[in-house]
């Protein structure tokens, strides 16, 4: 200690603290042998507050304002220095400031992959990032818990170990939300307040506020992200044939525009009428489709009227021969089960075939 500043360390102390960082969230006074002298001045500013430390242990806090240092403000340290009638000048103490401002930005997220189970997918591995917010409300414990006897605590000391923090609960808070993995994405807001109302405890621990949690992402693994890309591919499609259809029409347009000569164009001729055929074969199978009625189960058996008598239960063989035998004719009243009365059998859709298919009668 040169001869200047021991002059200078006769004169009243003013303690303060001005911080232009962003990130510095305890800071020590620097103090040469952490002297201060009686009636120093300590100012604290808002978003500030201010801790004397004896021998390690927290004594007086201040809140902000300016304070004149005696023993009426120092009641803590009065009682631990054994000060009855006042102390002396100088006294050792150890001054910290601790901002008490929000820290906003602060990045969080999974290292590794998350497993967890979906309703939907099962097991799945999940990646997710995204932001918070936090506040120091309790300086005293937060200095005993985390920042010890760091004279230049900043958030990059700390975040580390809040990150761990927050993945640790994540996976739990994700299977008790019961929020489907294809609709996290719509839940990013509700998710966040889950999670922040489900570890704000552990940050208050730590004497901190979690006041803000972000979800900005939710990923899957890449064989997950590519087969749902597929199964929404499929989705926007619809009806495969028609879909077949327009790739069909698409590519005898491109084969009519190629413009590589003959070769190249008898050869996307030869494609396109290749296409065309098929397509003309698929579009006629659906109108025959469409048209031709589906063959009669030979199941239902029906009861003819034959001779002014009920006969049967016939099948459709049985009912093709007595067509060829004459014996069952358009006008025979027929019947089966579910139909209300006796009908006709040239009204009945499934028999007009038989009726069709018989050979004309024999001329006289």
């Amino acid at each position: 200690m040169g001869l200047f500043d021991k002059i200078r360390g006769e004169f009243i102390d003013i303690i303060e603290w001005t911080d232009s960082s962003n990130d510095t969230m305890v800071y020590r006074f620097q103090r040469h042998n952490n002297e201060i002298k009686m009636g120093a001045k300590l100012t604290v500013r808002e978003g500030q507050v201010s801790i004397f430390v004896n021998e390690g242990q927290i004594a007086d806090v201040f809140k902000p304002g300016m304070y004149t240092l005696e023993t009426q403000n120092l009641p803590i340290l009065s009682t631990l220095r054994g000060w009855v009638h006042g102390f002396n000048s100088p006294f050792k103490a150890e001054v910290y400031f601790v901002s008490t401002r929000r820290f906003t930005d602060l990045k969080w997220g999974t290292q590794h992959p998350v497993t967890l189970r979906d309703a939907e997918f099962g097991p799945i591995r999940l990646r997710a990032f995204g932001t918070y917010v936090i506040k120091v409300v309790d300086p005293s414990a937060f200095l005993r818990e985390i920042v010890g006897t760091d004279g230049h605590f900043t958030t990059g000391e700390i975040t580390e170990q809040l990150r761990n923090l927050i993945v640790s609960r994540f996976a739990g808070v994700i299977g008790e939300s019961k929020i489907p993995v294809l609709d996290l994405a719509a839940n990013y807001e509700q998710l966040g307040n889950f999670i922040t109302n489900k570890i704000k405890q552990d940050f208050e621990n730590y004497g901190l506020e979690l006041s803000t949690m972000l979800v900005e992402n939710i990923s899957l693994p890449d064989t997950v992200e590519k087969a749902l890309d597929k199964r929404t591919s499929m989705g926007a499609i619809g009806d495969l044939n028609k879909y077949t259809q327009f790739q069909a029409a698409n590519a005898m347009e491109d084969a009519a525009n190629n413009p590589n000569g003959m070769a190249g164009g008898g050869m996307g001729m030869g494609m396109g009428f290749a296409m065309a055929n098929q397509m003309g074969q698929a579009m006629g199978n659906q109108q025959n489709l469409g048209a031709t009625p589906p063959p009669l189960s030979q199941s239902v058996k029906y009861y003819a009227a034959i001779g002014g008598q009920q006969a049967g239960p016939f099948d459709i063989v049985a009912l093709q021969q007595k067509v060829q035998g004459e014996q069952l004719t358009k006008k025979t009243l027929v019947w089966r089960e579910g139909m209300k009365e006796w009908i006709p059998a040239e009204q009945v859709e499934e028999l007009k075939s038989l009726f069709d298919s018989a050979p004309p009668p024999l001329p006289s």
